[in-house]
């Protein structure tokens, strides 16, 4: 398919490098492509960014049809332009498009798309540091249709952002607060796949903990009320007497490239890895022992987060002094590192963009 390109007449004025928040600034030029059923994906397109017309019986906006991700391009240490696993995550789409009866897409197509749109928009790519262009594709059902059904016409979009710190704690540990009232997803439903119901089921709780001053909310899972799954924005992992443990992927948390990543890189070091069930009590008792190490999350928006404070129940528990910890701060480096190419690349984690 021909991907038609429509530049911008001015550029808009670039924000401030230095002082990036995350997700507010957008770039001059976004893809776009139709699908209608019978005729597949269709019209694929570079424009200026802006406004999108949609018909206010659009199926997305009454029945939540749509998915998304979240990658990001890096301005690596040689001048070059890199993409961290970006083919990952539009396998992962497709997961989610199933799930949701969207369409799959071509991935060799949309990546040849996205190379396009970065190349075009390259001026945008921050290279202060700890910056990046945040990469932002997403489908939404179109067809104007009051009734619950699939879709049959949809819109593929990739938006770009230039973005600083996702936690405006950066590096130093979050707080974290273990929610034990409201339930996010369940087994047989729609946890594993990257679409707005999830996070907006995790709204409530959030606001909520934040009003006691913790940063993100870890979801239990919704059938027993137990098992730990994984924070809003980030999967998670704890050193418990000196292994690493994770949530099991059993359908209702979010298969995240980061996590696959970490895992596959603390098997590489030799380190003791487990994949399984983690009830919250463990947790607590851990804490409680001092068994429990270090915990950290991992997620593409803030790569690594260290987590210095578990709220469980009534209780809170300080990890690790509340201070980084060793692993938490290796793996930030092996992976920043590989993403902004001051390491060499041994996985073939990375793809570069040609500008």
């Amino acid at each position: 398919m021909e991907i038609k390109v429509q530049k911008v007449e001015q550029r808009k004025q670039k924000p401030d490098y230095n002082n990036l928040t995350f997700g507010d600034y957008f770039t001059d030029h976004m893809f776009i492509m139709n699908y209608t059923a019978g005729q597949g994906w269709h019209d694929a397109r570079i424009v200026p960014y802006g406004d999108i017309a949609l018909s206010p019986a659009a199926m997305c906006l009454h029945y939540g049809q749509e998915v998304f991700e979240g990658m990001k391009a890096y301005h690596a240490a040689d001048g070059r332009t890199l993409l961290f696993r970006p083919r990952k995550n539009f396998e992962r789409m497709n997961v989610s498009n199933e799930r949701l009866c969207v369409p799959p897409i071509d991935v060799d197509f949309v990546m040849k798309a996205l190379k396009e749109l970065i190349k075009i928009d390259a001026e945008w790519i921050p290279q202060e540091d700890g910056t990046s262009l945040y990469i932002r594709p997403f489908i939404i059902a179109v067809d104007p249709h009051l009734g619950v059904r699939a879709g049959h016409e949809y819109l593929f979009i990739i938006i770009l952002s230039p973005v600083g710190s996702y936690y405006k704690e950066g590096l130093n540990p979050v707080k974290i607060w273990v929610e034990n009232k409201y339930v996010r997803a369940v087994r047989g439903g729609m946890g594993f796949a990257k679409t707005g119901g999830n996070y907006a089921a995790s709204l409530k709780a959030q606001e909520d903990a934040h009003e006691f001053g913790y940063s993100q909310v870890l979801w239990l899972d919704g059938v027993e009320r137990k098992y730990i799954e994984e924070v809003g924005a980030m999967n998670v992992f704890f050193k418990i007497n000196g292994e690493y443990v994770t949530p099991a992927l059993q359908g209702s948390i979010l298969p995240g490239i980061t996590r696959m990543s970490c895992i596959e890189l603390l098997k590489h070091w030799g380190e003791p890895v487990a994949e399984r069930r983690l009830s919250v009590d463990e947790l607590a008792e851990a804490a409680e022992s001092g068994a429990l190490e270090e915990a950290f999350g991992s997620g593409t928006a803030a790569v690594i987060s260290p987590i210095g404070e578990l709220h469980i129940g009534d209780r809170a528990y300080t990890i690790n002094g509340g201070k980084i910890g060793d692993m938490s701060h290796k793996l930030y480096k092996e992976l920043t590192d590989l993403q902004y190419g001051r390491s060499e690349d041994v996985l073939g984690w990375t793809e570069e963009v040609e500008i």
